[in-house]
């Protein structure tokens, strides 16, 4: 099933493709989740801050492995939108082949680098043993996590949302069942709740594979697709690399603000782990947003329609925006129930309990109220990327990095955890301000010279 944003309602297509990508968002972000609530409740307080000391780690490596295959769909989605079914499948072969040699790369350097970097990070004592367990499982497994986020995004840029959710959905499960039984039968520990995260990832993978062999003949390279050009190779490095190097910029900030969180102690590492992974699953709604927007801003570009990208973003940020009000609402007043959720009766201090949950809120209230500003920011953004603009993204996220350290180091200084909460949606506004200012000028620019080009072929 495929799906071209170049025709019909722009608003009715930006709905109907983001739904299931939500949905998606939401179970892939349920692995983390899972894990973190399921060690929380079954090992211990301890392990669950283990699971999030290695967060901003996991989220460098793995991040970019994304931020990687996205920028390589843009090249897709543009030659689906242009009608070039050899140009697709030239692209998928090129995807392939770069994401394999940089597959090896992150592999063996993140598991080198596993202990350094924990190290690094002021890692509490305390969480190290767990922590190490944990990470090094999950930086073997980032093949299998470039390999699903490249069958998915592929699967995206041709406009085909459904499936990448229904095989996450079945990864999910898979991921939650094999939580319990490595914990709870095989006594695996922190050990067993990474390795049902690979392993789901690895099922997702397989499940994607198949559906593409069986039912997507435009995504299949075969023969001379694979006798990829050095031109080739560019025009994907050229959108990939920047959009990886985004997202790993923006990363460098997390792990410099898990380094101060960590100097906080595990107590403070705890809350914000329970916090963030709330969170997290409460923006997937804008983040799906703006991976609708990059393949519908890719697709539309590659048809030559400058008009119908500006008012689809015009109504995506309109749609985008409402979801972030009703969002933190709803987060904050759920936030009790959500955060106990994951503090298990293996917790027996009260005091300890109360102090999680108030740190935990904090941290919610503070980024709930600016949700607004992240809506926009990720639109925006991944309309410039869709664009095929690596330049200011790229900026945005230099930005996201100096505001982000500057929070993260100095207000914690003098706030503590407070500062810590307000770290993110500082970057956020720091982002958000270049991104903003370079979309008008870029899409008054395409509009003039769109102009220009409709007002010849009126005269020919």
């Amino acid at each position: 099933m495929k799906k071209d944003l170049t025709v019909g309602s722009p608003l009715k297509l930006i709905i109907y493709f983001t739904i299931p990508l939500l949905i998606g968002n939401l179970f892939q972000q349920l692995y983390n989740t899972a894990d973190t609530m399921i060690v929380g409740r079954t090992i211990g307080f301890d392990a669950l801050a283990a699971v999030g000391a290695t967060g901003a780690l996991v989220f460098f490596v793995i991040g970019f492995a994304q931020g990687l295959t996205g920028g390589f769909s843009i090249i897709t989605a543009q030659k689906f939108g242009n009608k070039d079914a050899a140009g697709v499948r030239k692209s998928i072969a090129s995807s392939f082949i770069l994401s394999f040699i940089i597959n090896i790369v992150l592999t063996l350097a993140s598991v080198a680098l596993s202990g350094w970097l924990l190290h690094i990070i002021s890692t509490p004592e305390e969480l190290y043993d767990n922590a190490y367990k944990y990470i090094v499982i999950i930086f073997w497994g980032t093949g299998a996590a470039i390999l699903f986020n490249l069958f998915s995004n592929m699967l995206r840029a041709i406009g085909n949302s459904k499936w990448p959710l229904y095989f996450l959905i079945a990864a999910c499960i898979v991921n939650i069942i094999l939580d319990y039984l490595f914990i709870l039968y095989f006594n695996m520990g922190i050990s067993g709740a990474a390795l049902a995260t690979v392993i789901s990832q690895i099922t997702a993978s397989l499940l994607c594979f198949e559906y593409i062999r069986r039912f997507v003949p435009e995504l299949q390279a075969k023969g001379s697709d694979w006798k990829v050009t050095k031109h080739d190779l560019w025009e994907h490095i050229r959108v990939g690399i920047p959009m990886a190097v985004q997202v790993a910029i923006i990363a460098v900030g997390i792990v410099i603000l898990q380094w101060a969180l960590n100097r906080l102690g595990a107590l403070a590492v705890g809350a914000f782990t329970v916090a963030q992974r709330i969170d997290v699953l409460a923006v997937q709604c804008l983040l799906s947003f703006g991976i609708t927007m990059a393949t519908y801003s890719a697709q539309n570009y590659g048809a030559g329609d400058i008009p119908r990208i500006r008012h689809g973003i015009r109504q995506g940020s309109i749609i985008s925006v409402a979801f972030a009000v009703m969002s933190g609402i709803l987060i904050l007043s759920a936030a009790d129930f959500s955060v106990k959720l994951f503090l298990g009766k293996n917790i027996t201090d009260p005091a300890k309990i109360e102090e999680t949950i108030y740190l935990a809120k904090v941290y919610l209230t503070i980024n709930c109220s600016m949700y607004v500003f992240l809506a926009l920011l990720l639109v925006f953004r991944s309309a410039l990327q869709g664009l095929g603009n690596s330049i200011v993204p790229t900026f945005a996220g230099i930005m996201e990095l100096i505001m982000r350290t500057v929070a993260a180091i100095i207000l914690s200084e003098y706030i503590g955890f407070t500062g810590i909460a307000w770290a993110s949606p500082i970057a956020w506004v720091g982002a958000f301000i270049p991104v903003f200012a370079a979309y008008f000028y870029i899409i008054k620019s395409l509009m003039h010279k769109y102009e220009i080009k409709k007002a010849m072929q009126k005269h020919i």
